[in-house]
């Protein structure tokens, strides 16, 4: 996108010779107080100490993300010279480093006063609508409105007769006012990433527009009138919705570009299709209109589908959804599927990576379809897509790599199956360096540059740019977090010129160069180098520039500290670092029915608010920090205890993975050996560090090991005393005699008649609801006796002996235990199918019966 006039003179630098200004932050008639923590707060001593100095003030520049934001607004009317206001957010940051939107919602109505107002920029802040006073703006020159949320602009917008220059991109503008077409003079018009559906024919009234980006919106089709617009050069259509684009455009005389990438096209007019300066790729041209596929639905429980040669829509019950095309399979095929638990011994992220998804196996492993399969898989939004993206994963047996995947989505094309997972990750810009030399930006913060000069490489080589921003500790103020990698071990053959901004609160005028420092790490992060001393540094007004010749990480420091490389490395590793909060809480129903989970320390209030109603315990426990695909367990202690039959729990512990935006929750059933007949029991349920994952360094490794540093918390766990019944000192299962049965196979696994009792035990208050998912009537439910536990028994194994001799079976009682809100039990059923699967497994193994494959094998074991 052009940059918008009047931001180039906002930023300068003072006129050389020009006297001192009233503070540093005053350069001329410019008020730069963004970058400042307080800027907002500066300008309010300004306005008391020095009004006369600011009377002639014409640009300024305040942080929306500033506490004293509303106070600055009333007064920033007084600043009747004002051309240029910059109110912008995302400078701060929150914990993960993201950007956070700034808190303005609405301008104060005399604004509509600054007559001199020319430019005005408020992206990156949380508007819904336009505030009222920005149409009375009569000299209003250039509106930047981008990352907010808009959804309409209102209807005097055309009273902006004098906008040249209007910019919302991102946010979620479903329609445009009939009054955009009186905008006479506006030459750039950038609506991309929006929800616009239609355009009114209003918009060929634009005759000055010069370049138009309606990309990434809902456009079906385009009027007929932007054939109008005589002046228009760059036109863009991108990643909408079209099937058919006027043949009128291809008249415009001065079009140089019209992007039509990515719609559903399937016929150009031949004016177009033949321009040169026509992109078209992404369109199904050529095509015939498809018949439809169909489309059904894989119920919960079933493992596997079929496709045939005529392609198929499949979408699975937990949200993932697959589209066959026509001949993608040549004969019938049986697909297979499963979710498994990541595990960090196979699952190997990257540095700074996040994973959203459980691992997806889709099986026949290594066949190869005839043409692409789209796989969708639904997975947890990370905290920001602005400095991250989502990619898909695949594992091929020996390692993971990353799939082609759309913005945004977590979805992707594969010729053959494997196991597949959705991650996120920095954002990666990659560039072609040829001998002729190029420049590679930052799309997170384009002020972050790498000019590569001529003669730079021999041969042309392949370059990766990645932005991490963070907060430095107290004291200390910190760039963005640059990281540079190539697919060439050698140096380059001339200097390589990197652009950073200065830390935030540091610029040009209140620089004091030895406090800043310049490290250097290695791409592990293991070592932060001060190599200040070792290149010649350059400033601008906002940046730092410098040049070197080979890559790794790249970091500004601000400090007066001189142990700065000691300081960065415990600052990188925190980044690697969640704080959380466990949980242990009983179910009200029956508090023999436990839920343990470790939640982000920011989204502890809302788990418990979802949960108040239908569980109580204790606060949660004390804040702890824990890296990414850290193990830890949680032990039951002081009279209680666990199944330990369960393929989590090892040595008595129940095992965890800690994975940020996963759920990191497990519902199990406790018990007591003690006779609860005469009092409650009063125990405990403990935490313990496991495993750490291979790539955290090894000195924030070692500070885990020790007995003392193992334990993380201890919640109260209360079962309370048993209600004794009339006459009945026994067993409340006691008494009950029920016939042996086995439910599935040995290949699925069983639940033999042991299980069924275990599972009648958990049922409590549910089992009518339970009852009535697993087909019995309500006349049915009634004729049962009056006693609880007689109830739930008769109606289990009634269930399962007129159920015993159906394949399908356990399925049917895991989806009744879902569909009645029972989780936890439909977990356990599941934990003991596999279980039983692992077994067979295993005493197949060891017979030599088990059909050779050994990659899957492998996979399997590391499973």
């Amino acid at each position: 996108m052009a940059e918008p006039p009047g931001l180039r003179d906002e930023r300068g630098e003072g006129a050389p010779g020009a006297p001192a200004p009233a503070s540093p932050c005053l350069a001329d008639n410019r008020l730069n107080l963004d970058v400042y923590p307080d800027g907002c707060g500066h300008f309010l001593q300004l306005l008391e100490r020095h009004r006369g100095d600011l009377a002639r003030v014409e640009f300024v520049r305040l942080s929306s993300n500033d506490r004293l934001l509303g106070t600055a607004l009333g007064a920033l009317p007084l600043l009747r010279s004002l051309k240029s206001l910059v109110l912008k957010g995302g400078h701060a940051r929150d914990e993960f480093g993201s950007r956070r939107p700034g808190s303005l919602t609405s301008l104060p109505p005399d604004f509509g006063n600054l007559r001199c107002l020319t430019h005005l920029d408020l992206s990156f802040n949380r508007l819904s609508t336009l505030p009222s006073c920005i149409p009375h703006l009569r000299s209003l020159r250039v509106l930047l409105v981008n990352h907010n949320s808009l959804e309409a602009l209102p209807e005097d917008f055309g009273c902006l007769s004098k906008l040249t220059f209007f910019s919302a991109m991102r946010n979620q503008l479903k329609g445009l006012p009939r009054s955009i077409g009186e905008l006479a003079a506006l030459q750039d018009l950038y609506l991309s990433e929006n929800a616009l559906e239609y355009l009114p024919e209003e918009v060929g009234n634009l005759h000055s527009c010069t370049e138009l980006d309606l990309s990434g919106n809902r456009l079906a089709n385009i009027p007929d009138s932007l054939a109008n617009l005589k002046c228009l050069r760059r036109l863009h259509l991108h990643s909408n919705l079209l099937v058919t684009v006027p043949a009128s455009l291809a008249s415009l005389p001065n079009l140089s570009r019209l992007d039509l990438q990515n719609n559903r096209l399937r016929a150009v007019p031949p004016e177009i299709q033949t321009s040169p300066f026509v992109r078209l790729r992404g369109n199904p041209l050529g095509e015939s209109e498809p018949s439809p596929r169909p489309a059904f639905l894989v119920q919960l429980g079933t493992p596997s589908f079929t496709v045939t040669s005529e392609g198929c829509r499949v979408f699975l019950d937990c949200g993932i959804c697959f589209c066959f095309p026509p001949g993608a399979a040549s004969v019938p095929l049986c697909v297979h599927f499963r979710t498994l638990e990541p595990d960090p011994r196979w699952v190997k992220l990257r540095h700074h990576d996040v994973l959203l998804s459980p691992v997806l196996e889709l099986q026949p492993h290594g066949l190869e379809f005839q043409q692409e399969v789209e796989i969708w898989m639904p997975f947890a939004s990370p905290q920001t897509l602005q400095q991250r993206e989502v990619v898909v994963r695949t594992f091929s047996g020996q390692s993971w790599s990353d799939l082609r995947t759309k913005k945004h989505v977590a979805c992707c094309s594969v010729l053959h199956f494997s196991w597949f997972l959705v991650v996120s990750r920095l954002v990666e810009n990659e560039c072609k360096v040829p001998a002729e030399g190029t420049l590679l930006f930052s799309s997170v913060d384009p002020d972050i540059k790498v000019v590569f000069p001529p003669g730079v490489t021999e041969e042309t080589r392949s370059v990766k740019l990645q932005v991490c921003e963070i907060t430095a500790d107290t004291g200390c103020r910190a760039s963005p977090l640059l990281c540079l990698s190539q697919d060439c071990p050698a140096d380059f053959l001339r200097p390589v010129r990197i652009q950073l901004p200065l830390p935030l609160g540091v610029t040009g005028l209140n620089l004091d160069r030895s406090r800043l420092r310049l490290l250097h790490g290695d791409l592990q992060g293991q070592t932060w180098d001060d190599i200040t001393s070792q290149v010649v540094l350059e400033f601008t007004h906002l940046y730092a520039i410098f040049e070197v010749t080979h890559f790794s990480w790249y970091w500004l420091w601000y400090t007066t500290k001189t142990y700065i490389g000691g300081i960065a490395k415990k600052v990188y590793e925190r980044l690697r670092m969640y704080q959380v909060n466990f949980i242990a809480l009983q179910r009200k129903k029956d508090p023999e029915q436990v839920l343990l989970q470790c939640v982000p320390k920011h989204k502890v209030d809302p788990v418990l608010k979802k949960l108040q109603d239908r569980y109580r315990g204790p606060e949660p426990s004390d804040m702890v920090e824990m890296f990414e695909g850290e193990q830890f367990f949680a032990a039951f202690e002081r009279g209680i205890s666990i199944d330990m039959d369960r393929p989590d729990c090892v040595d008595g512990r129940l095992s965890f993975i800690f994975y940020s935006h996963l759920k990191n929750m497990k519902e199990i059933y406790v018990t007591s050996p003690v006779d609860r007949k005469g009092q409650a029991v009063k125990g405990q349920v403990s935490f313990y560090r496991g495993a750490v994952p291979e790539s955290v360094p090894e000195e924030a490794s070692r500070r885990r090991k020790g007995p003392d540093s193992l334990w993380l918390a201890t919640l109260p766990i209360k079962l309370p005393r048993l209600k004794s019944r009339s006459g009945d000192n026994s067993s409340p299962l006691n008494g009950f005699s029920f016939p042996p049965l086995n439910l599935g196979n040995a290949e699925t696994g069983y639940l033999t008649q042991a299980n069924l009792l275990s599972i009648a035990r958990r049922v409590g208050g549910d089992w009518q609801t339970i009852g009535l998912n697993l087909g019995f009537s309500y006349q049915q439910i009634e004729r049962i006796g009056e006693d609880l536990d007689k109830q739930i028994l008769d109606m289990l194994f009634s269930w399962a002996k007129q159920n015993s001799e159906d394949p399908n079976c356990v399925e049917k009682l895991i989806t009744a235990m879902k569909e009645s809100g029972r989780q936890d039990i439909a977990d356990e059923i599941e934990a003991i199918i596999e279980l039983g699967r692992q077994k067979y497994r295993e005493s197949i193994r060891r017979v030599g019966l088990e059909q050779e494959s050994s990659t899957e094998d492998s996979a399997t074991a590391m499973v």
